[in-house]
This record gives structure tokens, sequence and C-alpha cells, in this order.
């Protein structure tokens, strides 16, 4: 197939790359040409997604896939012009488009998130703002206008937490290089609480095959087909990187207690008793058990997850990320001091 990225130079969108060169496809990508380095063997055009298409223009994809649709007009733009131009349009969304996470196990048909297009261009002209406070409403949107524009065409994938190498979240290695350094490591709430976490490989791979077979519908996307706990992923950190650390759990009313903040400070963690904020009357339980029934039975698969974290291990120990440039993760000094109070 010929393929067109909207996109591509980054996380999930280089790794796509990466599988669909793989797999022998004609791959096409266009961004703005920041972050190409190392990119190979893949057609480059140049633009912007806030107003300079020119480079779309009179060409034709089989399929596109769309990593970075996020602001709804651009959508729009980008599906109006490419609505004649490809067969299949693959939309990555999120599940965080949902009203909430309430409830365990949500399927695809939960209600999500509500905005008109017009409020989403309001919010959205000052790109200084907090339009990511709006991010799954303006997913939602994006899911919508992508239908509208390419009716019967359009593949939206609301993934869930991605792992792999190149992950400038910095979620899953936080704790891959926190592990790594070993002795006592602060890891929250209950042992045993579930977690959900995907390959971008197997992500890839996936919306691959359903490409190649003009698949269409909404899929929730994440991992793995079985239950996997934090204390779980955390033994697995310690087998790849053969480290010597001591997890030392924290209930989540110390860590409320102690204004830990939920998924930043500490990845993964979203409290279960409590909700995330004051205007919430529930907590958010079902954060980690999406149902991804739909996804698996259509042909997602996983590979093994101490093979996913090795490669991520091996990434990070090469990127020399200074402390203060991290994304997401506790800081030293205050680890070390909540630390010493559970002592």
């Amino acid at each position: 197939m010929k393929i067109l990225v909207l996109g591509g130079s980054r996380f999930l969108g280089r790794t796509f790359v990466e599988e669909a060169l793989t797999r022998n496809h004609e791959v096409t990508i266009f961004n703005r040409g920041i972050q190409n380095n190392g990119i190979k063997d893949v057609e480059i055009l140049a633009g912007n997604r806030f107003g300079n298409l020119k480079a779309l223009q009179n060409r034709y994809w089989d399929a596109v896939l769309d990593t970075s649709g996020f602001i709804p007009y651009t959508v729009q733009n980008s599906t109006d012009l490419l609505k004649d131009r490809v067969n299949h349009y693959t939309f990555i969304s999120s599940i965080s488009v949902y009203k909430d996470w309430v409830l365990e196990n949500l399927a695809e048909d939960y209600p999500v998130l509500e905005m008109s297009l017009d409020e989403a261009n309001q919010l959205s002209n000052d790109a200084n703002g907090p339009i990511y406070d709006y991010y799954g409403h303006f997913k939602a949107l994006c899911e919508r206008i992508a239908e509208k524009n390419m009716p019967g065409h359009v593949l939206n994938v609301r993934a869930g937490q991605l792992i792999g190498p190149n992950d400038y979240t910095d979620r899953i290695p936080y704790w891959v290089h926190r592990i790594a350094k070993g002795g006592k490591v602060l890891v929250p709430g209950n042992p045993n609480r579930r977690v959900q976490v995907i390959d971008n490989k197997d992500l890839a791979n996936w919306m691959l095959r359903m490409m190649e077979t003009q698949a269409t519908g909404t899929f929730n996307a994440t991992g793995p087909d079985y239950s996997l706990t934090m204390k779980e992923l955390l033994a697995a950190c310690i087998k790849v990187t053969g480290s010597n650390a001591e997890l030392v759990w924290a209930d989540e009313t110390f860590l409320l207690d102690q204004k830990v903040t939920p998924w930043t400070e500490m990845p993964l963690w979203v409290p279960e008793t409590t909700p995330l904020s004051p205007e919430l009357k529930e907590p958010w339980r079902g954060a980690f058990s999406i149902n991804i029934d739909k996804a698996v039975n259509s042909g997602l698969t996983f590979r093994p997850l101490e093979e996913s974290l090795a490669e991520i291990y091996e990434w990070e120990k090469g990127r020399n990320l200074p402390l203060e440039d991290w994304k997401s993760g506790m800081r030293e000094d205050k680890e070390k001091e909540l630390l010493n109070l559970l002592s």
C-alpha cells in the first residue's frame, strides 16, 4: 500500500513507519520537519496542519494514519482535503474521550464527551491556552468530524497508555529508570491494582492489518489481554534491569495527604477510592479496565511485557535526560522525604 502518515516523526508515528516499511509498504510522512532525524526510506513532505497543506494537494494514497490530529479544525481541514484522495483513514484517538472512567470494563458504546466545533475553535484560538484541559473533548469531536467527512472509511483507535522507545511522556520510562537505580522505591496504591499499557509495535502492526483489510469502526486499543497488576509490571522492570530495588508501597490516602499528584508524579496511578477532583462525585475505578474484546477479536495481539520493557530500558540508558527535564515522575528529594515518613 501507499500510506500517508500525518506526523510520523515521534513516538507512535515513528514506530508505525518502521513497521510499515518492514511489511514493504510505501510510506510518505507529512510534518513540520522538526524531528525527522534518523528517518530513512520514506518520502518526507513539509507542511503545517494549522494552515499549510499544499504538499498534500494532487496526491493519492491507499491509506492515511493520523497520529497528530488533536485540534478539531485541523482534522476538519485534513479530511476535507483527503476524502477524495484516500480509501482509508485511521485516526489515533484516546480512551480520554469517555465522559468518565467510573465503571469497570467500559466498552466502545460508553458515552463520550461532547463539544461543538464552534466551541472547540474558540478554545483553540490561543495555542498557549489550556487546550489540553479539553483533550478528551477535542479527540471525541475529531472522531465525529473524520467520520462525517469520510463516512464508512474511518478507523477510530481509542488508544490507552502507549509504551516503547521514544516515549516523550516519560511515564513508563520513569518507572524503568527509577527501578534501575535501585534502593527503596516509592510506589503508589494497591499492589494488586490493575494497569493497562500497549506496546507501540503491537498497536502499529494491528493497525497495518486493519488498513490492509480496510477495516473500519471504533476500537478501544490498550492491553494486555490479561489482568496485569502494578506489582507485576514493576517486578518485570526489576527483572529486565537487574535491579536490587525494594518496593515501598504507599496507600493512596497517604499519597493524597502528602499532595502527590496522580498520573504525573506517580505515573499509572489513578486513585481507586477518592475522586480525582472535587467536582467529581465518584472515583475512576475503571481507568485501567477498559474493555478491548472488540480489538482482540479483530486480531490485536501482544508481545511479552519484558520484551517491551527491555527495549525501553536500552533506549532510556542512551538518552541521558537531565532530571529537571523529566515530564513525569517524582523528584528525588520529595521521594526521600516521603520514604522517611513511611519508615
